[in-house]
């Protein structure tokens, strides 16, 4: 009976190949952090060529071992190719276990999650009490210049040029409570433009923030090994932005008022080191490269050499040895 050509042992060489690729993508994602270009192209492209180069790497020596095991002529040649092809192997998985490359890496970063996860929630909190922060500033200046129009008002007959500089009009013949809330409203809108909050097409300033928070503390906390990396690269940008706007919505002063502009102390742990300063494997690392090696090589240990191979490495009777 003829073998089939692709059995189940070449499926799970196909398999550890791939699932090796996989943990070698995650692992240059995480050694690549920060970095725009890998390999010359995009940060995501560049390390999904580096997983896939070395599964092909490991499945081609493997599967081209098995085949060259199985042979049916050329024997002797075919014999040392696939001593080749094993010792290349051999050297792939000697080298891909190495501390410097991506599969081990991956498990370094892994058994730093914990305190990834910690400083990564304490920057999102900080950057979710910004809006916080930023309304109750908002709100005491309010009160604050709501009371000194009041107050100029009150004294306008005692010292007029108060009452100039807060903007009041004396013979408009508007009266003073309804210049006030007119200058209520317009420091409001400054403080609060229509671009700072929409809750119905939650597109304002305070929505986007708030969902992409929300959005990375959750990929934060679940731990998704793909999405941890573009939280640790825009954290910090996408939160200056944000306190950016803030402070140029304060920077609109009204008639009269002495307001400081918003401030806000943004604080950010260091994280990008968890991911790319690189140690010795961890024993599960070296654990999963044995498993993978055995796993990736297992369709050529249980192939069968064929039958008359055997004697081509041995003497026939008749063959006079000199």
């Amino acid at each position: 009976m003829n073998q089939s050509k692709f059995s189940l042992a070449d499926v799970l060489t196909a398999l550890a190949s791939l699932a090796f690729g996989f943990v070698c993508f995650l692992g240059a994602n995480f050694l690549n952090i920060g970095n725009e270009k890998v390999w010359g192209m995009s940060h995501i492209t560049g390390c999904v060529v580096i997983s896939v180069c070395i599964s092909a790497l490991f499945f081609s020596t493997a599967y081209g071992a098995k085949l060259l095991k199985r042979t049916s002529r050329n024997f002797k040649t075919c014999r040392v190719w696939e001593r080749v092809l094993l010792v290349l192997f051999t050297l792939f998985a000697v080298f891909f276990a190495t501390k410097t490359t991506p599969f081990p890496h991956f498990f370094t970063v892994e058994a730093r999650k914990s305190e990834i996860i910690d400083k990564l929630q304490k920057s999102i909190r900080k950057a979710e009490n910004m809006f916080t922060e930023y309304e109750s500033y908002a709100a005491k200046r309010e009160n604050l210049y709501k009371h000194n129009l009041q107050r100029v008002a009150t004294l306008k007959n005692i010292n007029p040029p108060d009452y100039t500089n807060y903007g009041f009009s004396g013979s408009s013949g508007v009266s003073d409570d309804s210049q006030i809330d007119t200058k209520m409203f317009t420091v409001h809108a400054d403080l609060f433009p229509t671009n700072y909050s929409d809750s119905i097409a939650q597109k304002g300033i305070k929505e986007v923030a708030a969902n992409w928070l929300h959005e990375a503390n959750s990929i934060t906390r679940r731990w998704k090994r793909i999405g941890i990396v573009g939280v640790v690269n825009d954290i910090e940008k996408n939160s200056n932005q944000w306190l950016d706007n803030l402070v140029r919505l304060s920077q609109v002063h009204e008639f009269g008022e002495e307001a400081t502009d918003f401030e806000y102390a943004q604080s950010f742990d260091e994280v990008k080191s968890n991911f790319t300063i690189v140690e010795n494997p961890t024993e599960l690392a070296i654990g999963f490269s044995v498993l993978a090696y055995v796993l990736m090589l297992f369709s050529w240990y249980v192939t069968k050499r064929n039958t008359r191979a055997e004697g081509a490495f041995t003497t026939k009777p008749y063959e006079v040895i000199l």
